[in-house]
């Protein structure tokens, strides 16, 4: 089975790597990005993410934005949204945008692992079922 691959996106260098270590470890495939313009490019240059995983409070864009983008070009690409700032709004704001999960930090690493690998796994089993 190939590797999944997902694209990162926080504007934290910690949680960046953090997230890297972890996923690397997990043998994952894996860009990062510090920004939703760097991770739009990203999304636009690769166009086989399994799993895009965000923060909602980026610099410049905001995460839910950036998910409104990706939407656009990549309608089945699950995204997982995360916040260090929960509040109804913005998770309702996140399902309306058919985010795959919505996390709040700090969160569980091995909750969020299983998140990632059950989208990767779901997704690829829809790119499987269309080919």
């Amino acid at each position: 089975m190939n590797q999944p691959k997902i694209l990162i996106v926080d504007d934290e260098l910690l949680i960046r790597d953090l997230l890297y270590d972890f996923f690397a470890s997990k043998d994952f495939q894996i860009q990062t990005a510090n920004d939703a313009a760097e991770a739009m490019q990203l999304v636009e240059k690769h166009k086989d993410f399994d799993v895009v995983l965000t923060d909602i409070k980026l610099e410049g864009e905001d995460g839910l934005s950036f998910v409104d983008r990706i939407r656009e070009q990549h309608p089945d690409l699950p995204v997982i949204v995360m916040t260090g700032y929960p509040s109804v709004e913005s998770a309702i704001e996140a399902l309306r945008k058919r985010v795959y999960d919505y996390v709040i930090k700090p969160f569980n690493i091995n909750r969020l692992f299983a998140t990632v690998k059950a989208a990767s796994d779901e997704h690829n089993q829809d790119k499987n079922l269309t080919v």
